[in-house]
């Protein structure tokens, strides 16, 4: 790569890093894994970079680079790692203020939506992507996304019509209301 677009590289993946990371921590819910996803999506973004400078696209193609690590890591392995015990430096997970208890009962509905169905709900809603540009970033057919998506939701009401106050309800960590 010549010095002029590695330097735009650097330049691009600087500028666009943040949102890949708040996308990839929305699809797997823990900044650890969504900065390894974020590498590893830019490492695919760097390795075609001279031809997406040519046909633009560079922040879709990340988009979808950072979308397939993360798909990726869904798969099943025959190896995982496995941290062997807690990082004592790290603050506890107990949740104080309510808009952490908020967001905490939201990442626990989105982590019991399968991959796909989790992948269509954030970048719908929060990439803010139409059907057709989901779609191409899935690799999938407009129909899949809107089916995925219908289902994605009705599980996610579900999960609030469970609650006799209309909250969401987390079962797996005791109850949590949001």
């Amino acid at each position: 790569m010549k010095p002029a677009d590695e330097i735009a590289f650097v330049d691009f993946a600087q500028g666009a890093r943040p949102r890949l990371r708040r996308t990839a921590y929305l699809l797997c819910g823990d900044w650890d894994l969504a900065s390894d996803h974020v590498q590893e999506g830019l490492i695919r973004v760097y390795v075609a970079w001279p031809r997406m400078r040519r046909t633009g696209g560079e922040h879709a193609y990340a988009r979808r680079a950072v979308l397939s690590a993360f798909l990726d890591s869904t798969r099943k392995r025959s190896s995982k790692e496995y941290a062997t015990e807690a990082d004592a430096t790290l603050s506890s997970d107990e949740d104080v203020a309510e808009s952490v208890t908020a967001r905490r009962a939201l990442m626990a509905a989105l982590e019991k939506l399968p991959p796909r169905q989790r992948a269509c709900v954030v970048l719908r809603y929060f990439e803010d992507l139409d059907v057709a540009a989901t779609a191409a970033a899935l690799g999938c057919t407009q129909g899949t996304v809107k089916s995925q998506t219908s289902r994605a939701l009705d599980s996610l009401r579900s999960m609030f019509d469970e609650s006799p106050t209309g909250e969401l309800v987390v079962i797996n960590e005791g109850t949590s209301s949001w």
